[in-house]
């Protein structure tokens, strides 16, 4: 607890300005590249109703049964605190009316909030970055889909990571396959935990994604969906993957990831590093053609995928690049209240004549030791000094700050005019 008696709440967290550069870099680079692939911009509201997540997330997930932050409504309406993104846009698309035999390219980006046990990696508010391509039915998009973010893991210099891929099938298939599931495992029933024989009468894929130790025995053992898939779903996915080898992006094929939302069906994905430790997943997603049907709109085949904010910058960060704040370009130096007082309006005009520069002005005074010191802990390569014998004379005095050089004096109505030159020959 803090002097005041306040803490941050428990799984949420502040991100503080030595942080933040690296969430940035994140943030361009993937709005330039989203961009660059023809999707736009799409946001969606934090709160929407319950029954939505209930409806597209399956009611024997993780998330709806215990992960939810849920509150009822004076008018008696359940209202979710949105614990993914993929459900939201479903909704904005039909209830916008976006569909219309449309096909859409969005993505969105902003926090998620699940009622989980904190750990390193996991918290109960996290940044998601979330991908949706809507009216897309072949295999072509869920390529250009992975092969996006591989190029993005390039652009950002991370090399630990691992596609892992599979095919759900068709929900038909799937079904079948569900059969098979409930007969195996019901002969196993003395070794399931509770939450797996709960799963087992409500959706039986969901057993496969558990992770306690003493289940992995049976769960080895357990029939693949593999196996079970029809032939169209089984030409999807080989076309998926003959593409990506012949495109020279590595990937294993995982039978047993099944991804743990009810809504996806035939490909699914993840991409996985041996950096974070045990929460490994940095991006995921899949297909999801009954989603929308499901939910109330036309038919509408769409594949996805969610990155993890917080993983990825933390993965960022591992690799020892720099994300500081832009250093500025000239910090001013102003001895004496009426030097001051002229700096603020003189580096207000330079910002307008030199947009492309960054002026910083010394705030709250000090001697002249103490505003250089200042200037020097900016990162800034020019200082920009005015006091009340540089006034007097209409000069402002440009000192080099990050190199051996003497200090010149420039009239003031010249400096927007000789800075920039002074800069290149700063810079070498």
């Amino acid at each position: 607890m803090s002097k005041a008696g306040l803490a941050a709440v428990r799984g949420m967290n502040d991100v503080l300005p030595a942080e933040i550069g690296a969430w940035q870099h994140l943030e361009r680079n993937t709005r330039e590249l989203f961009a660059a692939y023809g999707y736009e911009e799409l946001r969606v509201p934090m709160v929407e109703q319950t029954t939505l997540f209930k409806r597209s997330i399956g009611e024997f997930t993780d998330i709806v049964e215990k992960e939810m932050f849920t509150f009822t409504e004076a008018d008696g309406e359940s209202l979710t605190l949105r614990p993914e993104a993929t459900a939201g846009i479903a909704r904005a698309a039909i209830t916008n009316g976006l569909l219309r035999g449309a096909r859409l390219k969005l993505w969105t980006a902003g926090p998620m909030f699940r009622h989980e046990r904190p750990q390193a990696g996991r918290y109960r508010q996290f940044t998601q970055i979330d991908v949706e391509a809507l009216g897309f039915s072949g295999p072509d998009i869920d390529i250009e889909m992975i092969a996006m973010t591989a190029r993005l893991w390039r652009q950002l210099g991370i090399s630990r990571v691992q596609l892992k891929l599979n095919s759900l099938g068709t929900p038909d298939a799937r079904r079948a396959y569900r059969e098979h599931l409930v007969t195996y495992f019901t002969q196993h029933a003395a070794v399931l935990d509770a939450d797996s024989q709960r799963r087992l009468g409500g959706n039986p894929l969901r057993i496969l994604d558990s992770k306690n130790p003493a289940m992995q025995a049976v769960i080895s053992g357990a029939p693949l969906l593999t196996e079970h898939l029809d032939v169209e779903s089984r030409e999807h996915f080989d076309a998926l993957c003959s593409t990506l080898a012949a495109m020279n992006i590595p990937y294993v094929v995982d039978p047993r990831l099944v991804r743990g939302l009810d809504y996806y069906s035939r490909t699914v994905f993840e991409w996985v590093t041996d950096a974070l430790g045990s929460q490994n997943a940095i991006c995921s997603g899949g297909r999801y053609d009954g989603l929308i049907d499901q939910l109330g709109g036309e038919h509408t085949p769409a594949i996805g995928f969610a990155m993890g904010v917080e993983r990825v910058v933390a993965l960022l960060r591992q690799g020892g690049q720099e994300f500081n704040r832009p250093a500025p370009h000239a910090y001013v130096v102003a001895s004496g209240e009426r030097a001051t007082w002229v700096g603020l309006a003189l580096v207000e005009s330079l910002r307008d004549q030199l947009p492309q520069l960054r002026f910083e002005m010394n705030q709250g005074g000090g001697n002249f030791k103490a505003q250089f010191r200042r200037a020097d802990r900016s990162g800034a390569p020019l200082a920009l000094v005015l006091g009340d014998n540089e006034l007097e004379r209409g000069v402002a005095a440009l000192k080099p700050l990050r190199q051996e050089g003497g200090q010149q004096e420039v009239p003031l109505a010249e400096l927007a005019a000789r800075i920039p030159a002074i800069l290149t020959t700063l810079n070498g």
